[in-house]
């Protein structure tokens, strides 16, 4: 077995290039207006500021960092893992699927925050991509399981599939744990959602993902809207022609005579004669 990178492109590269290059105008604004630097509050996640009209929180927060080891271990993993699952699914479906996650991550902990569990409260913020990671995990874990991946510490080899179910049951501990001791600033609560949401959409949507989804449910909303109109149409024609004598468009062979041609039987030339 030999170390080996994946290749670093397409909207994972973007991704990772943004939370880095936004983490280094933290430090940069720390550095030269640190006054400022209050007002990034706005773009965390605190899920009483959403309820209130902050909605864009629910993506911003998945942008900002705590640290260098905190921004720097997400998008190691996110690089690692979110290669290979964008390989096979294209750049269009993985920042989908990257949102949907982190998004997804952002509901769990506003949801979590208002039933007093887990040491969540709705006026505590959240930072950070490791929801969306996380989510990114299981579905590499979900769609690669029996893929070989090798350990840094300790090292020893394990499928995807296991080492997937392992950091979520790591994080569902530590945040049982935290629940108890109130002493984590780790937001387990969001990860667990991330996860849960990469889950639910590997398991329940479409293989082409939400857009397909959604195309096909406003083709079908559509298809039906037109069957129903020339049912519609259908019902009003046969009402309309018990109403009236059907020799007086129709030939003895069933074919339409043109209301000018009323005269005219089937096969006879003249202005609008039509022929079925």
């Amino acid at each position: 077995m030999t170390l080996s990178f994946p290749p670093f492109h397409g909207a994972v590269k973007t991704l990772v290039l943004i939370n880095l290059a936004v983490f280094f105008a933290q430090l940069l604004l720390g550095l030269g207006a640190p006054g400022l630097l209050k007002y990034l509050g706005l773009f965390q996640l605190v899920p009483y500021q959403v309820l209130h009209g902050y909605i864009y929180q629910v993506v911003t927060y998945g942008f900002l960092h705590e640290s260098i080891w905190h921004v720097g271990g997400n998008m190691f993993m996110l690089w690692m893992f979110g290669a290979q699952v964008e390989g096979g699914w294209g750049k269009k479906q993985f920042y989908e699927f990257y949102f949907f996650c982190l998004i997804g991550a952002a509901l769990t902990t506003i949801g979590v925050s208002y039933t007093g569990i887990l040491g969540v409260k709705p006026d505590i913020a959240t930072l950070g991509a490791s929801g969306a990671v996380l989510g990114t995990i299981v579905a590499f874990g979900m769609l690669y399981g029996d893929q070989e991946l090798m350990m840094i510490l300790p090292p020893v080899s394990i499928k995807a599939k296991y080492l997937a179910a392992v950091l979520v049951l790591i994080d569902l501990a530590l945040a049982l744990a935290n629940a108890r001791s109130r002493e984590s600033d780790v937001a387990y609560t969001a990860h667990l959602g991330g996860a849960l949401f990469g889950y639910l959409y590997i398991r329940f949507l479409p293989r082409q993902g939400v857009g397909f989804f959604a195309s096909e449910r406003y083709y079908g909303i559509r298809n039906s809207y037109f069957k129903w109109k020339r049912r519609r149409a259908a019902r009003k024609f046969e009402v309309y022609m018990r109403k009236h004598d059907k020799n007086e468009y129709f030939d003895q062979y069933g074919n339409y005579k043109a209301p000018d041609d009323k005269d005219k039987g089937n096969g006879e030339t003249g202005h609008g004669g039509w022929v079925n």
